[in-house]
């Protein structure tokens, strides 16, 4: 039978880690009790009142994890935690922490234990290591954090904290984090709505409110409804509804019902009649440029004050699409000189003639955004309405709306938009670029539409974080490659090709193995050939140290063939250059051909205004291509797989293009990749260089050793010694 978990929602410091593994075990019933002196686990007619007894209590009783003596380090750890106070040392145990995890999911074996529990209770409670987390300076730990504080129980957790607290405090203000909660949210009751219009694909600036919609939704145990905003045939086709719930899918969001503003274009209408006859709107002919120039000087329109039959008349007239009708459009009667400008009398209907991709001829009149939102969000039962804060000055206008027409609240939660520097998010400019070629499609990896960033290499599960908490992390797997090769004969290797089974990534065996192909023939890139001293030791990564014993140089300067002799007995320590290489291709096993592409920005101006012509900042050159081999193990990619090659970066295959495998580098956040490469060389000399990290630079942690132990070979060979090469 469970236990009972009493905890006050105003305890401080409150005790996540208790109530975090509460809910994942389920062990124990959360009660919050504002009466309650404190946190009281009642399991098994005992009761428990200290809080890591609480998290080993449950953590037993749930079958996590069993003790160890790294767990009672780890607890040990989150007690410190809560008594750092100085900014250097709370930094330096979170770097602890973020090394600890740069190749682990969770902090003790492969599930969550109750090592994870308490020390997520110790970051969870406090505010300034979650504002030094969101500063992104150590991933790998608030890549553990976010899982664990995402977790549907976890959040459902916090959704009875939030109502809680809701309930004991009755604030009016919405709460600014998603962990407060939403205003008087009650659990099971929520319904968000997520309403892009249909005409274009979606793209990096609606993923947020896509993704904020379905997390409040799901953390209230409520109903997500994807609306299409379909009231402007102009623009609007069936195609961008099928592609908006294809990208949705892709980002894993997963509405409970979808509907079509165009669903309530009667209703709507009947209220539009409902507002003009309780003398709150009036039709307008004046000129669009008039109207804009009398609503910023705050003058009233000739029609203000017109009667309710001419009214009514009119919009009939624009109801039957007359042309008569078109010089007409209806505004609510709000105000004519409201400092909001967004109160002064808005168009809520205009007339089109235009078939409607879903209800045809029928209509001729279709209400604009900022009547048809609120009203539908009201008979749709939306509970809250997320906003980005750029729509701030028109909430009043949106609670206006409800109010004229008596229909019932609907809450407002703002939160901020995203911004990027040199990208489009403008609609009709992001036509523009499809419409004349400027892109291959709305999936582009240039583009900022879903599709092209998930090409590009962006993932769900790192997107949704970022929205979420700024943090993407995810493992990856490590190949070689090579762009410019020279052939290097290496003497003493194998007579030969021999095959060792070595682990995909160096220090984490978990993601795989792959075959590494010895031969006495192998390529090393160019530009490391040109490096290389007579008689100079270098390390051959995954082989073991050789001596660079002559260089074929051409008549340009280009080395164009080396012998080495294999010194296996040599110290990799001594070595200055530790080399990436591939064996020579053979029948047997032969190399494989692929295209390494990067990409700069579209347009060379950080942030573009409505009014510019886009084609003065579009970006001569925006596609580089550099063709390269890489081993027989990119064979076992599929699309949309992600894997480093070694020494260069981070690349997502995108397809087989004309026989070669296309790779699309991953910008990893540092300056050189982002920034644009426009305006440097010229164009025809431009090739992606990614960057080369001296190798064994990072001294962000210590791993156990891999190589040696886990080393598969059959058969006796002499042609490598591994035991010593990566012990660090």
């Amino acid at each position: 039978m469970p236990g009972t978990l009493t905890v006050p929602s105003k305890l401080t410091p409150f005790p996540f880690a208790a109530v975090g593994i509460a809910a994942h075990t389920k062990k124990a019933e959360l009660v919050f009790d504002e009466a309650s002196p404190g946190t009281a686990l009642v399991l098994n007619g005992s009761t428990i009142t200290d809080e890591e007894e609480i998290v080993h209590a449950l953590a037993k009783e749930g079958n996590l994890s069993g003790d160890s003596t790294k767990t009672q380090s780890l607890f040990a750890l989150a007690k410190n935690l809560r008594t750092i106070t100085a900014h250097p040392e709370l930094v330096a145990a979170l770097d602890s922490l973020d090394d600890f995890l740069a190749f682990r999911t969770f902090l003790v074996g492969h599930t969550i234990s109750a090592a994870d529990w308490i020390v997520w209770g110790s970051l969870k409670g406090s505010i300034k290591i979650l504002g030094l987390l969101k500063n992104n300076h150590q991933p790998h730990l608030l890549r553990w954090f976010t899982h664990l504080d995402t977790l549907q129980e976890t959040q459902a957790a916090l959704a009875e904290l939030a109502a809680a607290k809701a309930n004991k405090l009755r604030s009016n203000k919405t709460a600014a984090g998603f962990a407060l909660g939403l205003q008087d949210a009650v659990d099971g009751q929520v319904v968000t709505r997520f309403p892009p219009e249909p005409s274009g694909y979606l793209h990096i600036g609606h993923t947020k409110a896509a993704i904020l919609n379905q997390y409040f939704a799901k953390m209230y145990h409520g109903k997500l409804i994807i609306r299409f905003d379909d009231t402007n045939p102009t623009k609007e086709r069936t195609e961008f509804e099928d592609t908006i719930l294809e990208d949705l899918r892709l980002l894993d969001i997963h509405g409970d019902v979808v509907t079509h503003t165009s669903d309530h274009f009667q209703p709507l209408y009947d209220l539009a009649i409902k507002v003009i006859k309780s003398g709150k709107a009036y039709t307008d002919d004046t000129e669009q440029q008039q109207m804009r120039d009398e609503r910023f000087a705050g003058i009233a329109s000739a029609h203000r004050n017109d009667s309710v039959e001419d009214n009514l008349k009119r919009f009939a007239e624009m109801t039957a699409g007359t042309e008569e009708g078109l010089r007409w459009c209806l505004r609510a009667k709000i105000s004519v000189d409201d400092p909001n400008k967004a109160m002064r009398d808005p168009v809520i209907y205009r007339c089109n003639v235009l078939p409607h991709h879903r209800t045809g001829k029928k209509w001729k009149v279709y209400p604009t955004y900022d009547f048809a939102c609120p009203l539908v969000d009201s008979i749709e039962g939306v509970t809250h309405a997320l906003r980005t804060n750029e729509y701030r000055d028109r909430n009043p206008q949106y609670q206006w709306m409800i109010d004229a027409l008596e229909l019932r609240k609907v809450n407002i939660w703002d939160f901020s938009r995203l911004n990027f520097i040199y990208t489009l998010l403008s609609k009709r400019k992001l036509h523009e670029f499809v419409n004349k070629g400027l892109v291959r499609g709305w999936d582009d990896p240039r583009f900022p539409t879903v599709r092209g960033i998930r090409r590009r290499g962006m993932t769900v599960e790192a997107l949704t974080q970022f929205m979420l908490s700024q943090g993407p992390s995810q493992a990856v797997v490590s190949l070689e490659w090579d762009s410019i090769c020279v052939p290097v004969t290496i003497k003493g290797g194998p007579a030969n090709p021999e095959v060792k089974i070595l682990p995909k990534h160096k220090k984490n065996a978990e993601v795989g193995e792959k075959k590494t192909v010895y031969t006495s023939s192998i390529l090393v890139e160019e530009d490391d050939a040109k490096s290389f001293e007579d008689q100079e030791e270098i390390t051959l990564m995954d082989w073991g140290n050789a001596i660079v014993r002559s260089k074929t140089i051409d008549a340009t300067g280009q080395v164009v063939a080396i012998e080495m002799d294999l010194n296996l007995e040599g110290d990799f320590r001594k070595t200055k250059k530790k080399i990436t290489w591939l064996s020579q291709s053979t029948d047997a096993h032969p190399l494989a051909p692929v295209t390494l592409i990067d990409y700069d920005y579209l347009i060379t101006k950080k942030k573009l205004e409505e009014n510019d012509n886009v084609e003065d900042f579009i970006t001569p050159v925006t596609e580089f291509r550099e063709d390269a081999v890489a081993d027989a193990n990119v064979t076992d990619l599929k699309k949309g797989d992600i894997i480093q090659f070694e020494r260069k970066g981070y690349y997502v295959y995108d397809g087989e293009l004309d026989g070669a495998k296309e790779f699309i580098l991953i910008p990893d956040g540092r300056a050189a990749s982002i920034a644009s490469k426009a305006g440097g060389a010229t164009a025809a000399a431009q090739v992606v260089k990614p960057a080369v990290p001296a190798a064994n630079a990072s001294k962000m942690y210590n791993m156990n050793r891999i190589y040696g132990e886990d080393t598969k070979h059959d058969g006796k060979t002499s042609m490598y010694k591994m035991d010593s090469v990566y012990d660090s």
